[in-house]
């Protein structure tokens, strides 16, 4: 499928979502991947472009809570079709916990960084939306990760997110790495710093390559095209 495809592509699947026609927004990305499209392309130049267009009209009032909800829903359900598609790396057999900090509902980022993450070989455990610090701690203590990465995507969360990774910091030492990302922490100079973590990845390419580096893993990029900007934010 040529890049001149791409924004109908765009179109079509928002104008799906925006009326919750849950069909549809499938058909879309059906024909996307039968015209030669990579699932990794689907998932940041489509889903995720029309999420951030959601995302945008509710800020500025073109949209209520309940159309927002109404096409996240349906962006959920396409990420899960799209599931059974994704190439997957032979397993290197690092484990990644991922989540959204404490009261941060955002996921749809998260949950795409998850299925990218897997495709190049790394066990993940997504933890999804608005995770509780103590839980949190008890699942990390309990799995034992080789990294954890926290997305933040509002700045009321990043009080949230210094108890997190403080809290982190102590059952799990400061050798595992920890990755925060998120719109709030790319909005929010020196916050890295003050955290003690590396500087937070600026699209989805970056996050699978500091990922990479940081467990020094190779990186693979398994049904890579060209894909936009993205990280561990989103609706």
């Amino acid at each position: 499928m040529t890049a001149s495809k791409q924004p109908d592509l765009v179109t079509d699947y928002l104008d799906a979502i925006l009326v919750g026609n849950r069909g549809r927004a499938v058909q879309v990305v059906e024909e996307a991947l039968k015209g030669g499209m990579a699932v990794r392309d689907i998932h940041l130049g489509v889903i995720q472009e029309a999420q951030y267009e959601i995302g945008r009209r509710w800020q500025e009032n073109l949209l209520t809570v309940a159309q927002e909800h109404l096409a996240t829903a349906v962006s959920q359900l396409v990420l899960s079709h799209l599931y059974r598609h994704l190439p997957r790396s032979p397993r290197n057999g690092k484990r990644i916990l991922l989540a959204c900090v404490e009261g941060e509902q955002h996921e749809m980022g998260a949950r795409i960084m998850a299925d990218l993450l897997e495709a190049e070989g790394f066990e993940v455990r997504l933890l999804g939306s608005n995770v509780p610090t103590d839980h949190l701690v008890s699942m990390a203590a309990e799995m034992r990760p080789d990294l954890v990465a926290l997305s933040a995507s509002m700045s009321f969360h990043l009080e949230a997110l210094r108890r997190a990774v403080s809290r982190l910091r102590l059952v799990l030492g400061p050798r595992v790495p920890i990755l925060a990302g998120g719109r709030a922490v790319l909005w929010t100079p020196g916050i890295e710093e003050q955290l003690g973590v590396p500087p937070a990845p600026k699209d989805a390419n970056g996050v699978v390559e500091a990922v990479c580096t940081l467990l020094r893993v190779d990186l693979r990029r398994t049904g890579r095209g060209a894909v936009p900007p993205s990280g561990l934010e989103g609706r």
